[in-house]
């Protein structure tokens, strides 16, 4: 993730230009004595240490204060680090659990991390849901795998792991593999115990009846039904026909990826990535390499960086195809459906002659892409960039001007710009209510600085308007990759650096020195300096991030991945009242989810 430029004076104080720095200067002014610590890392976000007491104080300073006219909106993540085992703690205070909020300013393009440190004996803080809804679930999930409590939370329970599950995951003591434990077993009065777990108890879920005589109906949509696109389920409790409340309940898919990006060597991680948001192939790697690649000081050859743009754009077009028909599906309109898989297909006939795989090709290396383009690779992209507008404009006519589907998805689900920070909102969710903001255009990586295309944008922020701007990003994407085929620059598909993993091959039968250290690349991977890293781009379905803790070892400390589908889906109940089940149905198809980006 690019933050403000860092620089320091001749006093050596690291000053962050713009809002960053007008809000480091006033913290440290309004909170004197009381900030712990300022900690360096290779991303230059700042990164300011608070105790417990103070925390709470210092992010609705964040929040509500303007720094050089601009606000830190967006509680963009928050999470927790296990300390316990790291050795590489230089300039930080003592730690046993690290909390960090990652808050986001899109008036100010900056970020600011605030990290509190705790003790095992202690582990409580006071909870921040009031200041941001998203909050509630981050720290739900923060409770869950690290044990950490939230004094005021209004539902301090399991998030992802199941309610009967002893222990907290993400702890470093707890195994990684599932051949460090016991053989699971489940005997009857075991399976009876999990049976009675499952039960529904609406006054767990904050549901309550409506009168003494009376009370409302609850209905369970999922986890195992068609509309809620994977395995995911909707408390709802209706009064009649019209919706009281709609409660998530997540975690049915959750398989640890967070965990086992730690047991993982840097490089073997990288197929695990393609599993987050499995519509967005190799567009998962991309954050992840490209934060390896800062901790590391690696820089690409400048043809990676178009064949990454491209791959990219590729799979965006894709995962869209998919939610166009699916979107269309759900509120009753089959056949669209089957016209854009066949577009889907074609380009991951494309994707495939490229990379060797289709959807899950696990393709971007550190350093650079695993081989280069195959010869002949452009022609078959430019007969997709001709036939593909036609076919849009097409689709257009039969779903987006419907006057069925318009009746069904417009004004149904709509929020605001400022509900949208509220609920950590981004992506083309956002782009709908009228906020013209995409991280490719505010913070290029991987050289999207120098292509052209529209931040397309809506202003309702109601179902029609989230499918119109992924239809338009769709247009916008063709336009890039159109780009990509007439610019495609010469050069190497791979880094020379060291630390590029793994190396170029040809080069390992030159002397036993560079085969040796070809094999401890592939096998053990790279060794990465200690330091910490964030870094996000503009994914399918929104800003996906990597939260990256080295401590100097062939394996990441901690791996973070904030994914935009957990913060939308917190935001159903929100959008759904007082509509009908049928309109629940359009909302769900709406956001654009798949279960893998939100349990991880």
């Amino acid at each position: 993730m690019l933050a403000a430029e860092q620089s320091k004076e001749d006093t050596g104080r690291v000053v962050y230009s713009g809002p960053a720095n007008a809000a480091v200067e006033f913290l440290k002014k309004e909170f004197v004595g009381d900030l712990l610590a300022e900690q360096a890392n290779c991303d230059r976000i700042p990164t300011l240490w608070f105790d417990r007491a103070k925390v709470k104080a210092v992010l609705n300073c964040l929040r509500e204060n303007s720094f050089a006219g601009s606000r830190f909106e967006m509680l963009f993540d928050l999470t927790a680090i296990d300390e316990r085992a790291r050795v590489h703690r230089d300039g930080q205070p003592s730690s046993e659990f690290t909390v960090m909020y990652h808050l986001m300013s899109f008036s100010g393009n900056c970020d600011i991390r605030v990290k509190v440190p705790l003790f095992d004996a202690d582990l409580v803080l006071p909870t921040v849901s009031d200041l941001w809804s998203n909050a509630n679930w981050y720290e739900r999930e923060v409770w869950d795998m690290f044990g950490i409590r939230f004094d005021g939370h209004p539902n301090l329970y399991r998030l992802v792991l199941p309610p009967t599950w002893e222990g907290h995951a993400l702890r470093k003591e707890h195994p990684a593999r599932a051949t460090e434990m016991e053989p699971f077993s489940l005997n009857d009065v075991q399976t009876d115990a999990e049976q009675e777990a499952l039960k529904f108890k609406p006054e767990e879920w904050g549901m309550q009846k409506k009168s003494e005589d009376s009370e409302f109906m609850f209905l369970n949509l999922g986890p195992n039904h068609p509309s809620v696109h994977g395995a995911f389920r909707i408390a709802v409790q209706l009064d009649g026909e019209i919706l009281v409340d709609a409660v998530p309940d997540i975690g049915y898919h959750h398989r640890g990826a967070e965990k086992m990006g730690e047991r993982q060597s840097w490089h073997t991680f990288i197929p695990y990535t393609d599993r987050i948001d499995y519509l967005g192939g190799v567009m998962n790697n991309l954050p992840y390499v490209m934060a390896v690649e800062k901790m590391a000081g690696i820089q690409v050859p400048e043809r990676v960086k178009v064949i990454r743009v491209m791959l990219s754009e590729m799979f965006r077009i894709c995962s869209h195809l998919l939610f166009y028909g699916t979107f269309a599906q759900d509120v009753g309109q089959l056949s669209p459906i089957f016209y854009m898989f066949v577009e889907r297909e074609r380009i991951f006939n494309i994707i495939e002659s490229i990379c060797g795989a289709r959807m899950h090709p696990g393709w971007f290396r550190i350093g650079g892409v695993a081989q280069d383009l195959p010869a002949g690779w452009e022609k078959r992209i430019r007969e997709l960039l001709d036939f593909m507008p036609a076919r849009l404009d097409e689709y257009d006519s039969m779903v987006l001007n419907n006057g069925i589907l318009k009746r069904r998805t417009q004004g149904i689900g709509s929020y605001t710009t400022e509900e949208a920070f509220d609920w950590g909102i981004t992506g083309a969710g956002l782009r709908a209510t009228g906020y013209e903001w995409d991280y490719r255009k505010q913070r290029p990586y991987s050289g999207y600085e120098n292509f052209e295309f529209d931040i397309p944008i809506a202003e309702n922020g109601d179902c029609y308007d989230r499918c119109a701007v992924r239809v338009e990003e769709m247009r916008q994407s063709l336009r890039i990759i159109k780009q990509c085929v007439d610019n495609m620059p010469a050069g190497d598909y791979k880094s020379s650096h060291p630390l590029t993993t793994p190396p170029r091959k040809e080069k390992s039968m030159k002397d036993i020195e560079t085969l040796i250290n070809h094999f401890l690349s592939v096998s053990w991977g790279p060794v990465i300096p200690p330091t910490e890293v964030s870094m996000a781009i503009e994914a399918t379905k929104g800003i996906n991030g990597y939260y990256l803790v080295s401590d100097g070892n062939t394996t990441s400390y901690r791996t973070r991945i904030r994914t935009p589908s957990f913060a939308h889906l917190q935001m159903i109940p929100a959008i759904s009242r007082g509509f009908m089940v049928s309109d629940l149905i359009a909302i769900i198809a709406s956001i654009d989810f798949v279960m893998a980006d939100v349990d991880r």
